[in-house]
């Protein structure tokens, strides 16, 4: 399988879409990367359901203040005229459908936009947490992932077969080998890695990719963290 992006560069393409004034909902873990690729002269508010509205980029290690963290426990940094409040008033926000975007991990995405990023078992995701709300409450959903799993299988495929997040919900998936995005009940191929082949991707999917005009280089600057 051809060596894809790694996780940082997953990250960084997915920043770049994010639209100026956007409010913006990050996934625990990988996807909180994103807040470290922020577009210079954009200006991105990012919202944790634990509380705060307006935080940064991780601190440097030695740096962190722990009475300052996101909703994965993990040190933030704030930005000037962020704020603290509720839990509920958190979860207020997403179900009011305030949040612009919200960008999520996934171990599975179907070609319906169905979502499932949480198991059942003693190595899984306890629980579906908050994402069942923000995979509704906010205006878009993308979704961040390695295109197959470490032993090779798809993550984008025909139907979910683990326990459902949300049904129809994503509307574009950032993987290692390629953009997609989601129309009509299908997988929309928009940019691929220079040096795959149509074939080769599709052999890597677990649904058929569609195309609809050019399918454009899917490009990121050289990052060191994984």
């Amino acid at each position: 399988m051809t060596d894809g992006l790694n996780n940082a560069q997953i990250a960084w393409r997915a920043a770049q879409d994010i639209e100026d004034g956007a409010y913006v909902n990050l996934g625990i873990g990988f996807p909180e990367m994103v807040a470290s690729y922020e577009v210079e002269g954009r200006h991105v508010t990012y919202h944790t359901e634990n509380g705060v509205l307006g935080f940064g980029p991780a601190p440097e290690p030695g740096e962190e203040d722990w009475d300052m963290i996101n909703a994965g426990k993990k040190a933030i940094t704030l930005k000037p005229g962020a704020s603290f409040f509720h839990h509920a008033d958190s979860f207020a926000m997403v179900r009011g459908g305030h949040l612009d975007v919200a960008i999520l991990g996934a171990y599975q995405v179907a070609q319906n936009g169905d979502l499932a990023n949480w198991r059942a078992g003693s190595r899984a995701v306890p629980a579906v947490g908050g994402a069942m709300d923000l995979v509704h409450g906010a205006k878009r959903l993308a979704v961040i992932t390695t295109h197959c799993t470490k032993d090779g299988k798809p993550k984008l495929v025909e139907e979910c077969t683990f326990p459902l997040t949300g049904l129809g919900c994503v509307t574009r998936v950032y993987t290692s080998h390629a953009l997609v995005d989601i129309e009509d009940g299908r997988f929309l191929l928009r940019e691929k890695l220079p040096d795959i082949s149509l074939d080769d991707l599709q052999a890597m999917t677990g649904a058929k990719l569609h195309i609809d005009g050019d399918v454009a280089g899917l490009n990121a600057p050289v990052l060191d963290h994984a």
